[in-house]
Order: structure tokens, then C-alpha cells, then sequence
């Protein structure tokens, strides 16, 4: 065979590698709204940037029939490119061979490729589209996962690992994303389960569909297991880019400083008087964040799940931060288990890549009941404490309202390691609320008045103008300083600003056990 005849021959065998299970699967990956796992790394990387690696790659199982089977690149794609000139490791799973099941060979690809993506100091991302793990491969299949959820763990707080779910991903391989950073899903199209709806109703007698057990609704809304949930899978891929632009390339790397419009001085009037008069009456803490930053830019992370409590990116000044928020519209803005998680887990991302934190503080109280204690909201609220403890980035607190009792401390207070804490004029900074602590210390006033709802009324009065203000707290140094609301993006600034040279040293240790 001449050379001209190999380069023909090499032509177009990748040209059938491209085609994966053949172009009447790809037909019917389109006719359900799919897209190719090809046609995904199109979208996700720069035009022409994409490198792969491994195509020839083939299953060495010759069991079952597999022989007949075997097709290259063994239901996956993988290699790097580049996402908005940033290089990006990536692992596309292919549904059209062999229904993307993942054997000795799948894994090894999707391995070699975290590998590099960890020598290299890239974000890796996992598109995931599998049937599961191939069983006619057996133990071979299981040790696969096994070798991708221990590189998944290597790699968790040195590069950024984003899983991407654009179809099924059951049994065993739904941990590989639980171990990741993020995970996008996208609506009616995305499932996530260890045990599917046969298996369920063979073992419990229950009847449930796989959109019911695990979709996207599920799993953003209800489990928190999923971080994003898009309306199509061209969103979630734009989606992706954002996400990428607000976080480093490694634990060592900086963010992308974006030029920006926005002057740092801004005064924002509006602040002034966004608090209501009544301090049991609810605003909106997007409101609040949207005048702060950026040009109004906020990419929220986990927004359907546990609202009472807000995380995401934003800039400040053009540099990346991670704000978390308490959302006084939804139960007041008291951290229940599901808060304490959501803002615990975001807290340590930020800290792992280096990420400035600021928090907004409205929080009455951890939220009461039988329910809460009975399932571990000591064990969960923990989390959060432990989390802002460790976090040895820039910590800016600033308090709008109420900061009551061990959900104060919780929020980033001084005394677990914030940096800075500004408070508004209307900012509540006490033990407990005036109510509850004036039926506490007044007791015997109260009942001893001949009209205790009038003493009563007068004692919560009393305790408010002595303590529920930012000013005792302010003399003790718990508070910085006492801002205008107005001032608040500049003020914000003007501290990240200083801190940016913040240097931390904590004790010698393998590791923390934060209270999981």
C-alpha cells in the first residue's frame, strides 16, 4: 500500500469513528431532541480547537458476543481544546455505541484524560450519556468507576470538575458527578438514580417513572444533588462558558479579570431604602445583590433548591466573587439543613480556588422544629460554621438586618475569621429577637405588671434601643464599621481591594473531619 493509499485509508477510518453507532442512531438521537456526543464538544469548544485523543481505542472483551460489537472509540470521546481561549479537558460519552456503557477500555479514556487535565492544571468536564456500566465486561466495568471516582477525589480542589448529565446516568456512575464541582441537567431530557423504577418496583412495590425518580426537576429542586437545570442542551453548554468565565483554570491560578464599565464608587440610593420599617417585614436580597455588583451580572448557582438561602458568582471591580446570601422572602431567611449544605459546599469551592467570599447577613435565627433537630440541624449547621472557618480566602461580611443568635455566627462573623464586617444603620445584632428575649429577661416584670401586654410591650421596646442595633456590637469590635446602605459597593471594594495581599497560615494537619 503506497503512502498516499495509508493517509486514505487513515482518512477514512476517522471519518467512521466519527459516525460512532452509525448515522440511523445519530438520526434518532436527533428525532429525540439530542444532541451527538460529537456535536456537544462542538458547541462546548472554540471552532477547530478541540483535539481528540484515543479514537482508535476498542474494547478487548470478546464475551457475550462482544466482538460483534466493537466498535472504535469504544462510546466515548475524549481530549482538550480550548472554552473562550482557556484550555479544557473533556470526556463526552456516546450513546450511540453500545449505548455509551462504560467498560475496561471507556474508563481507561475518560482516566488518561483526568490525568492530563490535572498535570495540565485544566478544568475538566464529563459529558455524561450512558446506559451504565457494560455488564458484559463484569468486574472490569466496576473497576472503571472505581479508577474514575479515585481521580475524580485527586483532583477535587486542585482543578474545577463540572459534569454535564444529557441523558441517563445510573446505578454506580451517578457518583462521579456527586463527587464534582457542578452538575448541570437538562429539563425532561436528564435522569440521575442509583437504583432505576424497575428495580424500585421489584423491591418495594413502588410505581415511579424516571422523570419522577430522577430528573431535573428532582434533583435541582428537591435532593439538591444538581447545581443547574437548562431548558435545552445548547443553553446548558452556553450555560458552561459562564460558569468557566467566573473560576479559575487550577487552585493556583487567578480568576479572568474582565474589563469593566461599572464605577467602583458607585453610590447606590436605592439601598437606602430597601429595608422596611417593620423588621418582620420581608424584601428581596436579589434586589440587594443586583445593585452591588457588576453591572447588575449575578450567575446563581442551585436557584430552586433550599431559596432561603443565595449562592453564586458575581464581580466586584472586574474580579470574580462568591456571595452568599440569606433571602428574606423565603422563611425568613433562617438556615435550615438544606441552607446550611447548599452554602457550606459553595463556601469550600470558593476557598479551594481562591475566590474572595462576601456574605449579605439577614438571618433571624437556624429555623425551629421537631423536624430540623430530629434530622441533624446541628450536624448540617455545623457545615456551614466549619466551612467558613476553614475558608483562609477574603471574607467580607456585610449585616442589612438581623443577625441573631448561632446563625450570626454562621454568616461569616468575626469571631470564625471574617476580614471585615460592615453593618447597615438598620442591622439587629443580638443573641435572639427583642420578642423572645424580653419574655426571657423581663419574665417576672411582665407577669408581675397590671397590664403585661402594655410592660411587655415597653420591655421589647427597651431591649431593641439597648442591643438590636449594630452599635453594641460595633464598640466591641465585632462590627468595623457602621455604613451608609448606599455605600455599600464601594465599601465592598475598597476591603477586597486591601485584602488582595491577605496571607493565612492554619495549623499543620492531613486534614479537618468536618461534621459530613
Amino acid at each position: 500500500m503506497s503512502q498516499f493509499d495509508k493517509i486514505e485509508n487513515l482518512k477514512s477510518l476517522k471519518n467512521s469513528i466519527s459516525l460512532g453507532g452509525g448515522q440511523d442512531k445519530i438520526d434518532k438521537r436527533h428525532a429525540d431532541g439530542k444532541l451527538t456526543a460529537r456535536e456537544r464538544i462542538d458547541l462546548l469548544f472554540d471552532e477547530n480547537s478541540f483535539v481528540e485523543i484515543d479514537a482508535f481505542i476498542e474494547s478487548r472483551c470478546f464475551d457475550f458476543g462482544m466482538q460483534k460489537k466493537k466498535l472504535a472509540g469504544d462510546g466515548v470521546v475524549t481530549g482538550y481544546g480550548t472554552v473562550d481561549g482557556r484550555k479544557v479537558f473533556v470526556a463526552s460519552q456516546d450513546f450511540t455505541v453500545i449505548g455509551g456503557s462504560l467498560g475496561e477500555m471507556h474508563a481507561k479514556k475518560i482516566t488518561k484524560v483526568m490525568d492530563m487535565a490535572l498535570k495540565m492544571g485544566a478544568p475538566f468536564i464529563s459529558i455524561n450519556d450512558s446506559g451504565g456500566a457494560r455488564i458484559e465486561e463484569g468486574l472490569d466495568a466496576l473497576s472503571g468507576y472505581g479508577d474514575i471516582f479515585y481521580r475524580n477525589t485527586l483532583a477535587s480542589g486542585v482543578i474545577p470538575q463540572i459534569s454535564v448529565i444529557m441523558g441517563p446516568c445510573a446505578g454506580g456512575a451517578v457518583y462521579s458527578p456527586a463527587i464534582t464541582d457542578f452538575i448541570f441537567m437538562v429539563d425532561k431530557t436528564s435522569q440521575m438514580f442509583i437504583t432505576g423504577p424497575q428495580v424500585i418496583k421489584s423491591v418495594t412495590g413502588e410505581d415511579v417513572t424516571a422523570e419522577t425518580l430522577g430528573g431535573a426537576d428532582v434533583h435541582t429542586a428537591v435532593s439538591g444533588v444538581a447545581h443547574f437545570k437548562c431548558a435545552s442542551e445548547q443553553e446548558c453548554i452556553e450555560d458552561i462558558k459562564i460558569l468557566l468565565s467566573f473560576i479559575p483554570d487550577n487552585n493556583v491560578s487567578d480568576t479572568m479579570y474582565y474589563g469593566v464599565t461599572d464605577d467602583a464608587d458607585r453610590l447606590v440610593e436605592s439601598l437606602n431604602e430597601i429595608i422596611p420599617e417593620e423588621s418582620n417585614k420581608a424584601y428581596d436580597m436579589y434586589e440587594v445583590i443586583s445593585q452591588i455588583v457588576d453591572d447588575g451580572n449575578f450567575f446563581e448557582i442551585q436557584s430552586y433548591f433550599a431559596q432561603n438561602i443565595i449562592i453564586g458568582f458575581a464581580r466586584l471591580n472586574g474580579k470574580s466573587i462568591g456571595i452568599v446570601a440569606n433571602q428574606p422572602k423565603v422563611m425568613a431567611g433562617s438556615l435550615d439543613m438544606n441552607a446550611a449544605d447548599k452554602a457550606a459546599r459553595f463556601v469550600r469551592f470558593c476557598d479551594a480556588f481562591n475566590i474572595p467570599l462576601v456574605s449579605l447577613t439577614d438571618v433571624p435565627a437556624f429555623l425551629p422544629g421537631v423536624a430540623q433537630e430530629h434530622n441533624g440541624i446541628i450536624r448540617h449547621g455545623a457545615k456551614l460554621l466549619y466551612a467558613f472557618s476553614e475558608a483562609t480566602v477574603p471574607k467580607v461580611n456585610v449585616i442589612l438586618r438581623k443577625a441573631y443568635g448561632g446563625a450570626y455566627i454562621a454568616m461569616n462573623s468575626k469571631t470564625i475569621g471574617a476580614d471585615m464586617v460592615l453593618a447597615w444603620p438598620s442591622a439587629e445584632i443580638a443573641v435572639m429577637g427583642p420578642d423572645g428575649a424580653a419574655n426571657i429577661i423581663f419574665k417576672k416584670d411582665i407577669a408581675a405588671s397590671e397590664n403585661p401586654a402594655e410592660t411587655r410591650k415597653e420591655k421589647i421596646s427597651e431591649y431593641r434601643d439597648k442591643f438590636s442595633n449594630p452599635y453594641v456590637a460595633a464598640a466591641r469590635g465585632y462590627v468595623d464599621d457602621v455604613i451608609e446602605p448606599a455605600e455599600t459597593r464601594k465599601r465592598i471594594i475598597l476591603a477586597l481591594e486591601m485584602l488582595n495581599t491577605k496571607r493565612e497560615n492554619r495549623p499543620a494537619k492531613k486534614h479537618g473531619n468536618i461534621p459530613l
